[in-house]
């Protein structure tokens, strides 16, 4: 390392009493400078010691001449620069070709490949820097969409759509505006409160929906003119709890303890208003409420703002986004599903998201039917249960309960014709995105094939044991890894939001601070959930907050584990909408999902595109956490200008090449009219 010159008020000369010792030292000071210059421009551009290094010209009193000006000195200099960087780019095309010619004749085919996943970063890497440098005139803040469209969901709100409940992802159902909320809107109530009150004007329902008495979750009393109350009416009959009980008894459980017969997760077809779901969820069962997109007074958008799981799924022709053998219990009361119809090919759908051993639980007065056409069905149902080997444990009153079997004999033992068959491997995929509805039963083949009462009880379910991580490829040691860093990072999360959230940044008027423990998020949208470790660090940490574990299509697939664990989680293609309303989470996180996307490679899907639908799906003053490389995070940092968030950057690590970014969204009014 060169010591730095010393500087005297001679600016940088030496002073000295000998004239010749002045001239030496200008002299030996401007030879330093230039020096200095050339090994600058040598670290920046390679080949600028060509032009740079060049022996100087000397007069007779030994300085050098400079036959040009320093401003042309200066142009030739830039000059130099451009024709270095010209040469750059030549040496590399050059080089490009003699290795991608060289590699392509020999059997390193590996090599190629990621040779090319280099050059497609690059051209990634460098349309970034082009989107970000292309300052303000790019990044314009996003118009707000209409009022019409506040409830919007794309990919159901189209007219491509041959049947109502169908879903359809086309071109035209990408949205580039940014939702505001209902004028009326109001932050939900923190649970437990928010669990059975609602404000009436966060969602879209008019007053005959909510006084119209459907099925036993639909029914539901007006507090007030703002509020929306899902509790008992009377404090000494609870209907939720005793048809719960009712239940139990049927299966044959003691004590309503669904947990010690192997019941953790149920999918609620036709869900109603979330009230059975909600009542289990105090016994540690996890509900998932599944129902059809519906314009006004929806079961999934009301679910949702009680802060229950839910989504948008129906059986009208394509499977639901679950692995097989997902579910401990299906239940549908009063779903409106016509079980008779399709020759019993949405029971096959209900039997191939079943465990086995599981529940299917229905009711309906069809189950007591009295007059011609009602019997003909209910015995079509009945036939057809039995001939795919499910156990009618007992009826009582409208409600039915059947066991599916635990012995994959029990189909081939059958009589021939008799049942769809079971599906060919061609056939069975653990893991359907919307496929076809299929007439054969799946999940027949998998190693996940373990009846209900066989597996380890909730919760120690959610801590897989080594032979249970055997059936996915994993070991003990890298999922421990895993969980050990999730931990970590919910100390970290929790660390970070509590002083935000708990600060007048932000803080709206008149509401005073909540005290701990910190119930301001009621549900979290993983969007690449990978093993569940935030899921199960969360419940480690006694959040009161549930997880939907979303496992992107371009990724691995670990949703069987997910939902092995006794969590709920769903498949899902993020070039598409999430099937959910607007408004419906507290917090999104995307652990290195922007770089998961960008491998691959799809031109249809940006990265803006990504982020406003994160900013459809989050309430008001909800919560964004994007973990990833830090050049993706920067560009998502510069791109939240257009969804008009806050944002901050927060380094993870001293040595890690990855960041966190901060984003709360803002709670914009829409003007009355």
């Amino acid at each position: 390392m060169s010591m730095p010159l010393q500087r005297g008020i001679s600016g940088g000369v030496r002073v000295s009493n000998s004239s010749d010792d002045l001239r030496d030292s200008q002299m030996k000071d401007k030879s330093d400078k230039e020096t200095r210059s050339s090994d600058h421009l040598t670290l920046r551009f390679p080949f600028a010691f060509l032009f740079s290094q060049s022996p100087s010209k000397t007069g007779e009193n030994g300085f050098p001449t400079d036959p040009y000006s320093a401003r042309s000195r200066h142009k030739l200099m830039l000059l130099f620069l451009k024709i270095s960087l010209v040469l750059i780019v030549i040496l590399a095309l050059a080089g490009s070709f003699w290795w991608t010619v060289s590699i392509s004749t020999s059997s390193r085919g590996h090599v190629y490949h990621n040779y090319r996943r280099l050059q497609e970063q690059l051209v990634s890497d460098l349309l970034d820097i082009g989107e970000i440098s292309a300052g303000p005139t790019r990044l314009k803040e996003l118009e707000y969409c209409s009022i019409e469209a506040e409830n919007y969901v794309p990919c159901f709100n189209v007219s491509e759509i041959g049947d109502e409940n169908d879903r359809f992802c086309g071109p035209g159902s990408k949205q580039e505006c940014l939702e505001l909320p209902p004028v009326d809107y109001k932050v939900p109530l923190r649970w437990p409160t928010g669990k059975d009150v609602i404000w009436y004007h966060n969602v879209k329902i008019t007053a005959d929906e909510v006084l119209t008495s459907g099925s036993i979750n639909k029914r539901m009393m007006m507090m007030d003119d703002d509020q929306i109350s899902f509790r008992s009416a009377s404090p000494m009959f609870d209907e939720v709890e005793d048809y719960s009980h009712q239940i139990a008894q049927m299966i044959g459980i003691k004590n309503d303890n669904f947990i010690e017969a192997g019941v953790r997760t149920i999918l609620d077809i036709g869900c109603g208003y979330g009230s059975f779901g909600a009542h289990l969820l105090s016994k540690q069962l996890l509900t998932m409420c599944i129902a059809n997109y519906e314009a006004s007074g929806s079961q999934v958008q009301l679910t949702l703002e009680r802060g229950l799981p839910a989504m948008i799924a129906s059986f009208v022709s394509t499977q639901l986004p679950y692995p097989s053998l997902s579910f401990d219990m299906l239940h549908c009361s009063t779903c409106g599903i016509d079980w008779d119809k399709k020759d019993g090919l949405l029971l096959v759908e209900v039997d191939r998201v079943l465990k086995p051993g599981g529940y299917f639980v229905w009711t309906s007065p069809l189950t007591n039917a009295r007059n011609k056409e009602d019997i003909k069905r209910w015995n079509f149902v009945h036939d057809f249960a039995e001939s795919i080997c499910w156990t009618l444990l007992s009826q009582q009153d409208k409600t039915v309960v059947w066991k599916k079997t635990v012995k994959t004999k029990c189909y081939s033992s059958r009589k021939p014709g008799v049942g769809p068959s079971v599906c060919s491997k061609g056939h069975e995929v653990e893991s359907p995105y919307y496929r076809p509805l299929q007439m054969c039963l799946g999940g027949t083949r998998s190693r996940r094939w373990i009846p209900i009462e066989a597996r380890t009880r909730w919760p120690s379910r959610s801590n897989m044991n080594k032979t249970e991580l055997s059936l996915f490829g994993l070991h003990p040691e890298e999922v421990g890894e895993d969980a050990a860093n999730w931990k970590a990072n919910v100390r970290d999360y929790w660390s970070l939001l509590s002083p935000l959230i708990f600060s007048d940044h932000p803080k709206r008027p008149g509401d005073e601070d909540p005290s701990p423990p910190y119930n301001m998020l009621r549900n979290v949208l993983d969007m690449n959930a990978q093993y569940g470790g935030l899921n199960s660090a969360l419940l480690e940490a006694k959040k009161s907050v549930w997880v939907m574990n979303v496992v992107p299509t371009a990724g691995p697939n670990h949703l069987p584990m997910i939902l092995d664990r006794g969590f709920v989680g769903v498949l899902h293609d993020w070039c598409e909408a999430f099937p959910t309303y607007p408004r419906t989470y507290d917090l999104v996180h995307a652990d290195n999902l922007l770089s998961l996307q960008r491998s691959q490679r799809r031109s249809s899907c940006s990265l803006l595109q990504i982020l406003t639908e994160m900013d459809r799906v989050l309430r008001p003053e909800g919560w964004v956490i994007i973990r990833d490389m830090v050049q993706l995070v920067e560009t998502a940092r510069a791109l939240t200008t257009q969804l008009k968030w806050e944002a901050r950057v927060v380094e993870v690590e001293s040595s890690s090449d990855q960041r966190l970014l901060i984003c709360q969204k803002p709670f914009t009014k829409r003007q009355s009219i």
